[in-house]
Formats: structure tokens, C-alpha cells, sequence
């Protein structure tokens, strides 16, 4: 190994490249580094996506065990030391040039510039090694706290790049991302059940008489179908409290939040007029997006 000299400015566009091939490749939802983005927050975002998508693929991907899943992010903490120590001016130590190293490059360029505090990438790293470990919920709270670490760094840190760093808006942000990633649970609540997860707590589907072999039989029941009348309810509540940033931010950053709530109201509402979402797995269609710029238009 030998001392490698901070990376030149072709380097660090051919890592901001890569990026955002990745925040491309796997958008879906939700406008990831999106053409609505100030172009000057593009880069940025797409390493921050880049950056969590690999973190979530060690601990979802099939194959490995979970202390290989572990293992991993603890490697990519350790690479995102590094980065810390790198964008404060330090040079780093690499073989070469792989994929992940280019995730990091564009990350430091990232951290650098925009200050991003290493903390909030530090709870991804956690909440992901949680997905790890836990696959069960009891309250409300502890699903929350999970949200908490795995979707609000993202927010706040979007808001960072956008040159935005203020308590309220940190906080409306947060309900707009505990929202989208309760939303997402909910969406994929056949999936992550066949994975051996459940993330709607237990507090609420005990309350509705719902029971766990019910799912083990493939059966949908209206009690499952009540227990998740009442976290959709939560959920909507959460993104009301947090709309109001939509219309606090400016310039392009407003177009993209606007867009980005509709998709996750829209995506909620979907899922509560599901009849089955055991085995179905509600998602916008391509003319949702359609409807959704209409939407953001009309924004009132």
C-alpha cells in the first residue's frame, strides 16, 4: 500500500459520476438527486444516497450470514472514519480504485464542502446493523426511534446541502422522513414479512386480536387489515406536521420536497385502499408522475 495524495478534480467528478449512476439505477418512490434538484445539490445527494444504498444492500441482500452482515458495515464504518479524517485534510492509504472507493471520494468532497456532520451518517450505519438484529417491534416509540436513525439523517442532511440548518426545519423534515420510511413499511409489509421482519408493532396488532400464524398462513384478516388502518392514520399525521417545509425552503429544493411528499401520500393512500398487502406491494405507476408534477403545481 502506498500514500495516495488527496484525489484530483477528475477524480472526485469521476466518483460524483458514479454516484449518481447508483441514485439512478435504484430510484423507485421517491426523486433521488433528481432533475427538480438545484444542480449544485445533485453531486452531494447522489453520495449520500450512494453511500446509504450500499450500507442497506450489506445488511438486506441475500446470501450473507448475519455476522458477515455485520462485519460489513463495520468495515464501512471504518471506511467512513477515514473519510472523516480525509476531508479534514489527511491523505489516505488504497491499493486501488474500486467501485466503494469512489463512493467514499465523492463522500469526503461531500462532507467537505457542505460540512456535513459525521454523526447523522453514523446513525445509518446503526439502524442498519438493527435491521440485522432485530425483526420485531413492540411500540410505536421503538419504531419510531428506528426512523429516527435509518430515514432522518437523510433529510437533514439534504437540507445541509441545500445551505439549510435550522432547528424547525430539522424537524419538520424529520416527520416528512419518518413518514416516507413508516410509508415504505407498510408498502412492503409482505415483503419484509417474508424476510422474517415485522415492523408494525406488536402493541397495535395485539390490540386488534391479529396473530402472527394468521400471516404464517398467508391469511390477510381484517384484524391485520384494522392494525394497519391505525399506524396508515400515525403516518398521515406525520407527514401534515411535516408539509410546512415544502414551502419553507426555496428555488428548485421546494419543487423537489413538494414532489417527494405527494409520492409518499400518494404511495400511503395506495396502500391503505389495498385489499391485500400480504401479497400485493402497492407502487406508483408511471402516470403517477404526471399527476403528482400537477400536483406540486397546484400546491396550496
Amino acid at each position: 500500500m502506498i500514500d495516495r495524495p488527496r484525489p484530483s478534480r477528475a477524480e472526485i467528478d469521476r466518483a460524483y459520476e458514479w454516484c449518481a449512476r447508483v441514485a439512478r439505477e435504484h430510484y423507485e418512490n421517491f426523486p433521488v438527486a433528481s432533475l427538480l434538484l438545484p444542480r449544485q445539490m445533485r453531486p452531494a445527494v447522489a453520495a449520500i444516497y450512494a453511500f446509504a444504498r450500499r450500507a442497506d444492500d450489506f445488511a438486506d441482500e441475500p446470501g450473507p450470514t448475519d455476522a458477515e452482515r455485520l462485519r460489513l458495515l463495520d468495515e464501512w464504518a471504518g471506511r467512513l472514519r477515514l473519510t472523516s479524517s480525509e476531508a479534514a485534510g489527511n491523505s489516505r492509504r488504497v491499493q486501488e480504485v474500486s467501485n466503494d472507493d469512489l463512493v467514499f471520494v465523492a463522500l469526503a468532497d461531500a462532507i467537505q464542502r457542505h460540512r456535513l456532520p459525521i454523526s447523522l451518517f453514523e446513525d445509518l450505519l446503526s439502524a442498519f446493523r438493527q435491521d440485522v438484529m432485530t425483526t420485531r417491534y413492540a411500540t410505536w416509540t421503538d419504531v419510531l426511534d428506528y426512523c429516527r436513525r435509518s430515514a432522518n439523517p437523510i433529510g437533514r442532511l439534504v437540507l445541509r446541502v441545500g445551505g439549510y440548518d435550522s432547528s424547525t426545519l430539522n424537524a419538520q423534515s424529520d416527520a416528512i422522513c419518518t413518514a416516507l420510511q413508516l410509508t415504505n413499511f407498510w408498502q412492503d409489509f409482505g415483503v419484509d414479512w417474508r424476510r422474517g421482519r415485522l415492523y408494525l408493532p406488536s402493541d397495535d396488532w395485539r390490540r386488534t386480536g391479529a396473530t402472527e400464524p394468521d400471516l404464517d398462513r398467508g391469511e390477510w384478516t381484517d384484524a391485520w387489515r384494522r392494525a394497519l388502518d391505525s399506524v396508515i392514520n400515525r403516518t398521515r399525521e406525520l407527514f401534515v406536521a411535516g408539509r410546512p417545509l415544502c414551502d419553507a425552503v426555496s428555488g428548485r429544493l421546494k419543487w423537489e420536497l413538494r414532489v417527494t411528499w405527494l409520492g409518499g401520500w400518494r404511495v400511503l393512500e395506495k396502500v391503505q385502499s389495498s385489499s391485500n398487502v400480504l401479497h400485493d406491494r402497492p407502487r406508483l405507476a408511471r402516470g403517477d408522475l404526471v399527476v403528482l408534477l400537477g400536483q406540486a403545481a397546484a400546491w396550496r
